[in-house]
């Protein structure tokens, strides 16, 4: 989101005492405002990210609830959190509740201290409720948060545990999502970013929301079906900057190395997209490609590394260096605006770039072990980590580029795809057309 936020007033609800919130994130960040209804720096409620927690405040009586949430900066997952205020119940501790992927949280300091009945002000009649946003003037500002989130519910006048929204697969023992529960809304109450990106309230009541500021984008990664992301835990090295929902991926000005996605490969047949939408010199040297593993050195060239499988696309002339020093005729070089198409056929070990949808190497993504046009890559069984990633990055030690990555939300950035090409066999929407038998970097994907 960065700097994108809904916002609506909040009306008298049925209940000042009683409601329960309910939704799904990634995260690209754990630090950022979730819900918060806000009049002024001290009457205000908040639930929001910290460094290592998730916290629950409410300024105008001074209550604090922090739960640990050590595990939950993996920005490659949806997490499902709900919190619960209930003060009229008669055991104090339970008063406020968070649940993350239905698992109740104990606080780590302090405890919920609402008197029974209490009014809480995350309720307040007539303040501005954000989403995204923790509005907060003076002591650092606002606070946004950085991600996506999904299937948003705030059900007024009641007390709903985790289990009305999301339940345990039988198969996997996995925390999924409940696509519609059955609750109750009250008279304040809403369900928002039910299917994309509608922020229409989608339960009887037309509590709709508006789009405070920013860009609202629409998202095909969702909590049935996780896609791709560049990695920004894997940045020690790249120091790269990370934003819309770390796809887009500037590359430091000091360092010439390369980040890696999320979701690894280890068969089966891939497709993404890569705009190479700006540099700082006009003869910048981009690459785009794959590695079994994340650099281990400021100055890792992708493609350039004999220690792992490593292979780039190189903007400069439109060779591939693959593992070696040397550079690989391929096809043509590639500027700015140019959409770079990745095609890995782990059942072949064959590799394929486009450039603005034309196969280069006069490349044939379908023909199999022939690998007409295609570059061979190490299988999978030699390589360093038996997987292979979506990788990009630089080669320049004072210069950078931004990459744009397409794993399947059909945008580059905040501009969507102009004319999407046929999917990925139903997963995904891409600029151009994707190769018969290919498919996303997701979860469905993988399990095709």
């Amino acid at each position: 989101m960065a700097s994108t936020y809904l916002t609506r007033t909040f009306g008298t609800a049925t209940s000042r005492t009683t409601g329960t919130f309910s939704f799904w994130i990634k995260s690209s960040n754990t630090v950022g405002g979730l819900i918060n209804n806000y009049s002024s720096n001290t009457d205000r409620s908040v639930l929001y990210f910290g460094s290592d927690y998730i916290r629950f405040y409410d300024g105008a009586y001074s209550i604090e609830y922090n739960a640990d949430i050590g595990k939950i900066r993996d920005c490659s997952a949806w997490y499902h959190i709900v919190l619960v205020i209930n003060t009229p119940d008669g055991t104090q501790q339970d008063r406020v509740k968070i649940y993350i992927n239905g698992v109740r949280q104990s606080p780590l300091i302090g405890s919920p201290n609402y008197s029974q009945s209490q009014n809480s002000f995350m309720f307040n009649p007539g303040s501005s409720f954000f989403i995204g946003k923790d509005r907060y003037v003076g002591g650092g500002g606002d606070n946004y948060l950085r991600g996506s989130i999904s299937h948003l519910h705030y059900c007024d006048g009641q007390a709903y545990d985790a289990s009305y929204f999301g339940e345990t697969d039988a198969t996997t023992g996995e925390w999924k999502i409940k696509t519609d529960p059955s609750v109750t809304y009250g008279s304040q109450g809403f369900f928002i970013l039910k299917d994309g990106n509608s922020i229409t309230d989608s339960s009887s009541n037309s509590n709709n929301f508006t789009v405070g500021g920013g860009t609202l984008t629409k998202t095909e990664d969702n909590p049935s079906n996780n896609f791709c992301t560049m990695n920004p835990l894997d940045n020690h090295f790249a120091s790269s900057t990370f934003s819309h929902g770390n796809n887009t991926v500037q590359t430091s000005t000091s360092n010439y190395t390369w980040n890696t996605g999320t979701l690894g490969m280890t068969s089966g047949k891939f497709y993404w997209e890569v705009k190479y939408s700006a540099n700082s010199n006009s003869d910048y040297y981009n690459l785009i490609g794959i590695a079994d593993r994340p650099t281990d050195d400021v100055h890792d060239v992708l493609g350039r590394q004999t220690n792992c499988s490593n292979y780039g696309y190189y903007s400069h002339d439109g060779g591939v260096y693959a593992k070696a020093t040397s550079i690989n005729s391929y096809g043509n070089s590639y500027t700015v605006g140019d959409i770079v198409g990745v095609a890995v056929d782990l059942d072949n070990n064959k590799l394929y770039f486009s450039k603005n949808g034309t196969w280069q190497n006069s490349g044939v993504p379908t023909s199999g072990s022939t690998g007409t046009g295609a570059f061979s890559i190490d299988a999978i069984s030699s390589t360093t980590t038996g997987v292979y990633f979506p990788a990009s990055g630089d080669y320049g030690s004072s210069q950078n580029a931004t990459n744009q990555h397409n794993f399947g939300n059909g945008y580059f950035g905040t501009t969507a795809v102009s004319s999407a090409g046929t999917n990925a066999s139903g997963i995904g929407i891409f600029e151009y057309d994707v190769p018969t038998g290919y498919t996303a970097l997701s979860t469905k994907g993988l399990n095709l």
